[in-house]
């Protein structure tokens, strides 16, 4: 674990804030746009919060641009190395462009096309390694450990939550009263910086986390009260996928500050993704339709209630498009 520091949801509230100053420059304050087609399903006020319109197409800006700009000028000459699924490397290649420092992304062989080519388009260094999030994430610690470079992980790291985190005071800004948000849920990073941030400033919100079914490792590891090493099946939603680091921060923070889990299946996610391109002409990537398909297997508990959708990437190759299209 890097980044340590206390994890109370006040004090990762109280860094989310500083975080928040210290990023403006390099991100958007995505839209919160109201959604009437689900207002309609579930007899209540829905909006999404638009994160697939972020800069580099995801939320890992926030919390990419935060560990970056919070390390020492040795570690940045050291060199960095991460590890991603795609939207977090896209992230942190981005801002190593900006800022003119070096660095090497670790991805799995599962990578989407659209997320390896964002990468490639960043001129990113890319080594290919491994057939899952977790592989690529220990064969970067341990090229980072060897060579002495700094680490950055996609999730497991405070630095990291409490930029995500800053997700969730801007939906407080955007909007008075929400009574639930629902969070798409992989290694768990995002759900944790929104969960502690919002729950620290209205403990009654409610936090729920959306997983792909052939990915759920947070979920049955919540269940079970420790992380466990489970197998994934490939899923469309990508960037949820894989498992969970040993000692990961997110673990016990989702088991503070997170309400609900709703494991969503491959029709669903299919669904989700056509649905909001129909319905609100957005594109969006598996991954970011997990909160519109977890809402949709249960508008009716959302009656009368003002619920935000995180909408967290947008990044879907044509490939997987058309198969989803049929």
């Amino acid at each position: 674990m890097t980044g340590q520091g206390e994890s109370t949801a006040e004090q990762i509230r109280q860094d989310s804030l500083e975080a928040e100053a210290r990023i403006r420059e390099h991100i958007r304050q995505t839209p919160l746009d109201p959604s009437p087609w689900l207002s309609r399903e579930g007899g209540c006020e829905v909006y999404l919060k638009l994160e697939n319109l972020q800069i580099t197409g995801s939320f890992k800006l926030r919390g990419a641009s935060n560990r970056l700009l919070t390390l020492s000028p040795d570690e940045v000459r050291a060199g960095i190395v991460t590890a991603s699924t795609g939207n977090h490397g896209s992230a942190v290649a981005y801002l190593l462009r900006a800022l003119g420092w070096p660095g090497t992304v670790y991805v799995p062989r599962t990578i989407s096309a659209a997320k390896l080519g964002a990468l490639e388009r960043l001129d990113a260094t890319i080594e290919i390694y491994g057939e899952d999030g977790v592989e690529a994430e220990n064969r970067a610690r341990e090229v980072a450990e060897e060579d002495g470079q700094f680490y950055v992980s996609p999730y497991n790291d405070r630095q990291i939550v409490v930029g995500q985190g800053t997700v969730g005071l801007e939906i407080e800004r955007q909007l008075e009263g929400v009574d639930a948000v629902i969070v798409p849920v992989g290694g768990g990073g995002l759900i944790s910086g929104v969960a502690a941030v919002l729950k620290a400033a209205n403990p009654e919100i409610e936090i729920i986390g959306c997983q792909p079914e052939n990915s759920a490792v947070m979920y049955h590891s919540l269940q079970a009260g420790e992380l466990l090493e489970l197998e994934s099946d490939p899923t469309l939603a990508d960037g949820a996928a894989g498992g969970i680091e040993r000692a990961a921060i997110t673990f016990p923070i989702c088991q503070q500050s997170v309400d609900d889990f709703v494991l969503v299946s491959e029709e669903e996610i299919r669904q989700g993704i056509c649905h909001v391109l129909e319905k609100h002409h957005l594109l969006i990537e598996g991954a970011a339709a997990l909160s519109v398909a977890g809402f949709l297997q249960n508008p009716g508990r959302f009656r009368d209630k003002r619920a935000v959708l995180l909408i967290s990437g947008a990044k879907i190759s044509l490939e997987t498009l058309r198969s989803v299209l049929g």
